[in-house]
């Protein structure tokens, strides 16, 4: 029986420790992490948007000038 409830302890600390570990890595990489996931997302949204909107090298006015009737 103490040897079954050894074993469980040794799992235990086991499972604990690597937890710990995958925790702290990624802790320690946030931001590696944290950027890639960001040019991912913007590969996908301005890859999408080349090719089905054409993207203008320059804008007009935010409101157009109506011309006057006189």
């Amino acid at each position: 029986m103490q040897k079954i409830i050894n074993a469980i302890a040794v799992a235990s600390g086991v499972v604990s420790l690597t937890v710990v570990g995958a925790t702290l890595g990624i802790y320690l990489n946030k931001d590696a992490i944290i950027n890639s996931i960001q040019e991912k997302a913007l590969e996908a949204v301005t890859g999408s948007i080349g090719e089905s909107l054409p993207i203008p090298d320059a804008t007009g006015n935010v409101i157009p000038k109506i011309p006057s009737p006189f």
